[in-house]
């Protein structure tokens, strides 16, 4: 009769428990570490040219301009001044609605050219993306001057109404007005408010739009009920990608705005530039991102509230 061995269980004890933690942390932070590693180059570019360039335009912002030479002392007259003068607060005020009219008109324009392309166009999609950006091949500064043209007292517009003889004469309020800056910026930044649309678009599910078309919804209410709901983060990001950088903008207000047109870019860039007072334009710099920043920050805590409520 052959006796067997019956292997007693493992049995866990506090140490052994330990042991296992303790090895688990060791894989965890070798693997954040690899992590790291493949972060460094980006987060080292990151430093070097975006936070390194801000930290050094704080600095700037706490010294003064006497004539050809900088003051080093430490001081808030930058700031000061920037409140003691209504006109630079009515201006980073303007350039902020002049960004947010902007951002509706080129969310209005773009969406429905992101939705032709998600739900209509079954074939060669690619190519669709690709004619997009047909407009930014040319340089940034043709393209505003060619708007100039259009825009112009004797531009294609007016040309092609006093053609139709709908006028007898020009028309003076298209160009070098707040109206015309809006015009240029909102074509100008089409292609990065339609990409983002789009992808938010392409990935709805269908079978839910197919259910809401069996339930009775009409193709208004199922655009209103699912589509529009469910792309709010692509229009969301559109929406960033073209106000923030157009708040900033001294190109084209300096070329079709005229001084009706003018915005704070356009201030900071001649602080940079004819007036050589760097300390200042660098705190109207930081006034504005702050004020940029503060307006993003609170226009994302509405949004989550209202999708919290819904």
């Amino acid at each position: 009769m052959t006796d067997r061995v019956v292997s007693a269980p493992d049995v866990v004890t506090p140490a052994r428990l330990g042991v296992v933690a303790k090895y688990r942390r060791a894989i965890m932070r070798s693997e954040a570490l690899r992590g790291y590693n493949l972060l460094s180059p980006t987060l080292l570019f990151m430093i070097l040219f975006l936070a390194l360039p801000l930290g050094l335009l704080l600095v700037f912002s706490f010294w003064t301009q006497n004539y050809l030479d900088i003051d080093y002392s430490f001081t808030l007259a930058n700031y000061t001044k920037f409140f003691d003068r209504p006109v630079f607060s009515y201006l980073l005020g303007k350039s902020i609605l002049i960004s947010g009219s902007v951002t509706i008109a080129t969310v209005i324009l773009a969406y429905p050219m992101a939705y032709y392309i998600a739900f209509r166009v079954h074939k060669h999609k690619l190519v669709w993306l690709i004619l997009i950006t047909v407009p930014f091949w040319t340089s940034y500064l043709l393209r505003v001057f060619a708007w100039k043209v259009i825009l112009g007292y004797n531009g294609v517009i007016n040309s092609g109404l006093m053609e139709l003889g709908l006028i007898s004469e020009p028309l003076e309020f298209i160009l070098y007005n707040p109206f015309a800056v809006v015009i240029t910026l909102a074509h100008a930044w089409a292609a990065f408010a339609i990409l983002p649309i789009y992808v938010s678009l392409e990935k709805i599910d269908r079978s839910l739009l197919e259910a809401a078309t069996d339930l009775g919804d009409t193709p208004i209410m199922r655009f209103f009920r699912i589509t529009l709901p469910l792309s709010m983060p692509g229009v969301i990001a559109a929406a960033m990608l073209v106000f923030i950088p157009t708040v900033g903008d001294f190109v084209t207000p300096k070329m079709v705005g005229g001084t009706d047109g003018v915005m704070i870019g356009n201030v900071i860039q001649s602080m940079f530039g004819t007036s050589h007072n760097w300390p200042f334009g660098a705190s109207l710099s930081i006034i504005s991102m702050t004020a940029i920043t503060i307006m993003i920050v609170v226009f994302l805590w509405i949004n989550r509230i209202m999708r919290r409520r819904a």
